[in-house]
């Protein structure tokens, strides 16, 4: 008997999951009964996650584990699209497997890897497929553009601001912490590192970090958000293979909105701390103040 795997990405919802999940099996058990040489060992799959990265599919690198132990000879996928949206893993995952005697075999695609044109075939229909995740993710990344040009906020909360639904909220019991953190450096002329020692010894707690640090305070006093304003796009996803993000030096547009929201500092001290900020800066090359 030769031990079939199948495998399948199934949705983020619990309830969705369990009835793709089952969907799924019942699928490729119909289709293994066809074969009478043929045993299903398991089912592998994924929850939810982009077929253009294999490294973070738990299940997928299982079932390629288990492959090269030689616990499957065969394994079942509906299409190509479900097992890797990156041509190159693509190809060096069937090679590797082929090598251990392993085909796959992409169902609604009609490829099988181990005839003698399965590769030319799987690379066509795997290029195909990646570039289709191309085009999804240039129309993502066109509609969250449209929407940061509305104003919709795209990211997480931070000290002072609460952020639901695409709009930013202050947060009464830590938007007094920012104004102190402004007013001791401004207007005391603290360094960022004492006033850091001053929070800890108070017992506030920062929000996103260990603890306070010169290098939180100075992120603080230079977010364009306390004076009211928004800037988008400080990081971007410059490959949509890898989904890396990474910081924008200037290779896409900011999308850039004064006066978005209510302010837990005003203008003229936002104003003041900019300067002292690169006033110091010039004093002290390289030293945070």
């Amino acid at each position: 008997m030769q031990k079939i795997a199948a495998y399948c990405r199934v949705s983020t919802d619990k309830g969705e999951q369990a009835q793709s999940l089952a969907s799924q099996q019942r699928y490729f058990d119909k289709y293994i009964r066809q074969h009478s040489d043929w045993e299903l060992v398991n089912v592998y799959f994924d929850e939810g996650i982009s077929g253009t990265q294999t490294r973070k599919r738990a299940g997928f690198n299982r079932m390629i584990d288990d492959a090269m132990d030689g616990k499957i000879d065969l394994i079942l996928t509906k299409e190509v699209s479900r097992f890797a949206r990156n041509t190159v893993d693509a190809l060096a995952y069937t090679r590797m497997l082929r090598e251990r005697r392993v085909g796959v075999i992409f169902i609604l695609d009609n490829i099988d890897t181990r005839d003698c044109d399965g590769e030319l075939r799987l690379t066509l229909m795997a290029s195909l497929a990646q570039e289709e995740s191309r085009k999804i993710s240039e129309r993502v990344k066109w509609g969250q553009l449209r929407r940061m040009e509305q104003g919709v906020v795209f990211g997480r909360d931070l000290l002072g601001y609460t952020v639901q639904n695409g709009q930013i909220f202050i947060n009464d019991a830590e938007s007094p912490i920012v104004r102190r953190i402004f007013h001791k450096y401004t207007e005391e002329g603290k360094s960022a590192r004492r006033i850091a020692a001053e929070l800890l010894e108070e017992g506030f707690t920062p929000k996103y970090a260990a603890r306070w640090s010169p290098g939180v305070i100075i992120k603080i006093l230079r977010n364009e958000k306390y004076a009211g304003d928004l800037c988008q796009k400080k990081t971007i996803t410059p490959d949509y293979l890898t989904h890396r993000k990474a910081s924008n030096h200037g290779e896409e547009e900011f999308i850039f909105i004064k006066n978005h929201h209510p302010p837990i500092i005003d203008r003229e001290l936002w104003e003041r701390t900019q300067a002292e900020l690169a006033r110091r800066a010039r004093r002290r090359p390289g030293k945070t103040r």
